[in-house]
């Protein structure tokens, strides 16, 4: 095969690599921002409007899923992703007072999870990334004597209307969860 084939061949497969790993990177970033994070109440985030130092800063969504941001106030933002969220924001600051803002946001705190029943301490904790129902029962003290270890649900702040699920004690906790630890009958 002579130099100019083979140099075509490489081209080509380069070309079919670039196509094919950005359409993958693509695919999985939607998929991810479909099954992503969505923001509520007790939630911290940092907004940060590059350029615009009095615009940044670090914000509390309330009960009502706002957030209050200088100069366009309340923004619904409790639902949304965060990539949504920032879409909004960078809507409501070019509509009336940016040259093409560009904006950014980033969730600082996320929202306690809660467990509740057969555990010594029952109660509201910090969200920490990664935390399984079994890591959420140790920092609430560990079981109580009474606790049923295969009786063990959820619900999910994601899903608010849902109703309890079963998990297990290496299922994952999530922001928001209500984990409630039954009891045992004998």
């Amino acid at each position: 095969m002579s130099d100019r084939c083979s140099a075509m061949l490489k081209r080509l497969w380069l070309a079919g690599l670039l196509i094919f790993g950005f359409c993958g990177l693509w695919s999985s970033c939607a998929l991810a921002d479909v099954a992503g994070y969505r923001l509520g109440s007790g939630d911290k985030l940092r907004v940060t409007v590059f350029n615009e130092k009095d615009l940044s800063g670090d914000f509390d969504v309330n009960d009502q899923g706002l957030v209050a941001l200088p100069l366009i106030g309340q923004v619904k933002v409790g639902g949304l992703t965060i990539s949504e969220a920032q879409e909004l924001i960078t809507q409501k600051y070019g509509k009336d007072y940016l040259v093409n803002p560009r904006v950014n946001v980033e969730v600082l705190n996320y929202r306690p999870f809660f467990i509740l029943g057969e555990v010594k301490n029952p109660g509201s904790y910090p969200y920490v990334s990664g935390m399984t129902v079994l890591n959420a029962v140790a920092l609430a003290g560990g079981y109580t004597p009474r606790a049923n270890r295969n009786n063990i649900t959820a619900k999910r702040a994601a899903n608010p209307q849902g109703s309890e699920v079963e998990v297990q004690e290496d299922t994952v906790v999530l922001p928001g969860d209500v984990i409630r630890i039954h009891e045992r009958f004998f």
